[in-house]
């Protein structure tokens, strides 16, 4: 069932390869897709491995107070769909077509320098090769568990696929695909409680076994452990969805404007049943364990496997490779979308920006995909520790994005008075802030204070100080501001 999964995905790939005639077809696929397609593949390159392995693994360690993740998530998806998802798609195409990110700030503020296009590239390329990362542990993961493979061999096999579908066919694949792994994670997220239930004798048997093992762990604050800082640190998981480009390129690649709010209530739906589902899983692990203690020692090694193990043991095996590879869907999901942008930055933004203007369509298809191949190989490197933790790779790059971009994007879209320096200052401010805080208050003094807290306020700051000491954007940059402002209001977003 695992293998005829990975297959399926290929054919999905070849079949979007016929469909890819040029460049924006292979980058943004034409700006075609409906309200089904757009949600279905915004959640799923949303919710990467770290759904079914690192948030369940979480919860398996921590109890319910590790749930404030999920709810910090659900809000954050919501503005994001609500405030961000309408503009971005009229602005991008009312600025030059923008195909990417770097493409629309460069085109927002009419940087000639193309300074801005340098600085959003490179704060893409570094942090999304931290984000590569996570995915190819992951995938690495479940090929050790399925095939009985050595954690060097896993790691290629586990990305072999994602990186052949996503070459072969570009944003179309990547969006197809995500909707058949985005329904297989649903699935899998809603049939798994369900038998782990029926294995620990209920719900109220649930609970006890839960108490008896650690009462903390039913307490969403553990006795003042999870005090104000921690819980204020995981509900700013919200901030990060500001600034993902493979979430906002969905957005860009809308069939239009009115195809949003059907394709919000589609995505927020899917989203709230996967993130309930794999905090239950979690939460169900510490109970299912607690009852059966000869069979957890996958789990104390690695707590991200709980839901790999509990598929592995309580399911017939052809259920099990089905629902073992919604795991890998959601790996492949987010991964392929995730090269596609490093992509889509090498070829658009380097190479057809400063190497070669003139460059054909067929040109820089053939380039993306090098560069698809040059990112794997990057995030494959990055991944080689064996005692790499996914969670721990996404907090680190889901903070790195939302606090560069997140601040940047915002006002852009919303404030007519912001200026260039003012969003090159707001990504270099948020970008350095989070890597200090992260080396420095984190790993060094043991802060509590995730690191997208202080680097999203630093990338406001920085942006509103340098754009109000600068001088104000020309007439011709306002006034098309307005104009799309007027446009919104008049579609109602």
């Amino acid at each position: 069932m695992f293998l005829v999964y990975l297959a399926a995905m290929v054919v999905i790939g070849i079949a979007a390869w016929r469909s890819t005639k040029n460049f924006d077809d292979y980058i943004l696929g034409g700006r075609s897709l409906g309200p089904g397609v757009t949600a279905l593949s915004a959640g799923a390159s949303d919710m990467s491995g770290w759904l079914l392995m690192g948030l369940p693994g979480a919860i398996f360690v921590s109890g319910l107070s590790e749930s404030w993740i999920a709810i910090g998530l659900i809000l954050g998806a919501w503005l994001n769909w609500r405030f961000v998802a309408g503009p971005l798609r009229v602005y991008t195409e009312r600025t030059g077509n923008a195909l990417t990110l770097p493409d629309f700030f460069t085109n927002r503020f009419e940087d000639h320098s193309r300074i801005l296009r340098v600085f959003t590239a490179v704060v893409i390329l570094v942090f999304f090769a931290i984000y590569c990362a996570s995915g190819v542990v992951a995938g690495a993961r479940l090929f050790e568990s399925v095939f009985g493979l050595s954690y060097a061999e896993a790691i290629w096999w586990g990305a072999s696929v994602t990186v052949l579908y996503t070459l072969v066919g570009g944003f179309l694949a990547v969006s197809w695909t995500d909707v058949a792994q985005g329904m297989l994670m649903l699935f899998a997220l809603l049939l798994a409680p369900v038998l782990v239930f029926m294995h620990t004798g209920g719900f109220e048997a649930s609970i006890d076994l839960v108490r008896a093992h650690d009462p903390l762990q039913l307490d969403w604050f553990r006795g003042g452990e999870v005090g104000f800082i921690g819980i204020v640190s995981l509900l700013a998981w919200a901030l990060g969805y500001f600034g993902q480009p493979h979430i906002l390129v969905r957005f860009m690649a809308a069939q239009s404007v009115e195809t949003i709010p059907a394709a919000r209530r589609i995505g927020m739906g899917w989203m709230i049943l996967c993130l309930a589902g794999a905090v239950i899983v979690g939460f169900l692990g510490i109970a299912y364990f607690q009852a059966h203690p000869d069979q957890a020692g996958p789990v104390t090694a690695n707590p991200e496997r709980v839901f790999i193990t509990l598929v592995e043991l309580l399911f017939n095996p052809w259920v099990a490779g089905l629902i073992l590879a919604a795991i890998l869907a959601a790996v492949m999901s987010t991964l392929s979308s995730q090269l596609l942008v490093c992509a889509s930055v090498l070829s658009e933004d380097f190479y057809r920006g400063f190497l070669r203007k003139a460059a054909s369509q067929r040109e820089l298809v053939w380039v993306g995909r090098s560069a698809v191949l040059l990112v794997s190989i990057v995030a494959i490197w990055i991944a080689r520790d064996p005692d790499s933790r996914v969670l721990g790779l996404v907090s680190y790059a889901w903070a790195g994005f939302g606090s560069a971009f997140g601040p940047v994007l915002l006002l852009a879209l919303f404030w007519q008075r912001m200026t260039r320096n003012g969003a090159v200052a707001g990504m270099v401010a948020g970008a350095l802030m989070v890597i200090f805080w992260k080396e420095v208050m984190v790993n060094r003094y043991d802060s509590a204070l995730y690191e997208m807290i202080p680097g999203f306020i630093a990338g406001t700051v920085a942006v509103i100080t340098l754009s109000l000491l600068g001088r104000a954007p020309g007439a011709e940059v306002q006034a098309r501001h307005q104009q799309v402002r007027a446009s919104l209001r008049e579609t109602g977003h």
